[in-house]
């Protein structure tokens, strides 16, 4: 027996849900009157501590992810993304969407391959975006981006268990502000097999009240952007039924490390640790180890 006490004590309270059940769950929030939010872990730690206070699903950030490990977002291989998603699938209890980018490929076959991976590690949800990561090429061409949604949406459909696919439509994030480019590809997403549909950047509360509109299936945004002030409450009331908050959690913390590092650096203070939370804290929000 390698497990602790903690953290049989704690499997004994919080039975671990299977990937059916998780998808049930998951599949279910998008479905009620008020929009939830998904935070975005980044590492196995941030994922226990979001489950600690309570949040009932995760996504995770493949920009975050690749700022923890030193490298830019776009820049991991699909291997390496797999083993990180299945780390936070088995780090709690909770339903686990993941952002898989562009499915790591341009073919509808590699999209779909990666869609089959995603099952394989125990996710219940994952996002697939129109972006190609090309310079002067930013975002795939109408039929070919439709296609690869299609492709996921075939490999999703032969699963046992609910899963949740996210059809991105990426014209605000790579500078090509089209709202109605983005309403004509979001839509054709939906026909494809989409059950989620998200436009990553859309700001203003008239545009993404005319995204929700247009469609017929949950709205996903983002916030945690800089000088978007919008609430759950006025999301909810346009229709969004889902909000993530993409890198921002993990750039937040980023930032007050770069603030702490440079007070040092530049001052010769240590004033930052006013700000820390303590380490009795911290310590007592790990203590099952499983974060459930």
């Amino acid at each position: 027996m390698n497990k602790n006490i903690n953290e049989l004590d704690s499997e004994q309270v919080h039975p671990r849900l299977s990937q059916a059940e998780k998808g049930e769950i998951f599949l279910s929030m998008h479905h009620k009157d008020e929009a939830f939010i998904i935070p975005n872990p980044w590492d196995v730690g941030t994922a226990r501590l979001l489950a600690q206070l309570g949040y009932k699903a995760l996504a995770t950030t493949s920009a975050g992810y690749a700022f923890s490990i030193g490298q830019r977002d776009n820049t991991i291989d699909r291997e390496t993304m797999m083993r990180h998603v299945r780390e936070i699938v088995d780090a709690t209890n909770l339903p686990v969407s993941a952002d898989l980018e562009n499915g790591f490929g341009d073919s509808p076959a590699t999209v779909a391959e990666t869609i089959q991976l995603s099952s394989k590690v125990g996710l219940v949800g994952a996002s697939i975006e129109d972006a190609t990561n090309q310079k002067g090429n930013p975002i795939y061409e109408f039929e070919l981006a439709v296609d690869r949604l299609k492709a996921a949406a075939d490999v999703k459909h032969s699963f046992a268990h609910p899963f949740v696919l996210t059809g991105r439509a990426e014209n605000y994030l790579v500078g090509r502000p089209d709202l109605k480019d983005t309403i004509k590809r979001l839509q054709a997403y939906q026909e494809a097999g989409a059950d989620v549909l998200y436009a990553p950047g859309v700001t203003s509360k008239d545009d993404i009240a005319a995204i929700v509109r247009s469609v017929d299936r949950p709205v996903n945004v983002v916030m945690g952007l800089q000088g978007v002030k919008l609430s759950l409450a006025e999301l909810s009331e346009v229709g969004v039924k889902r909000i993530s908050v993409g890198s921002s959690l993990s750039r937040a913390a980023l930032g007050a490390f770069l603030r702490a590092a440079n007070e040092m650096l530049e001052k010769g203070t240590f004033n930052f640790a006013d700000d820390a939370i303590s380490y009795a804290e911290i310590s007592s929000m790990f203590v099952t180890g499983d974060g459930k």
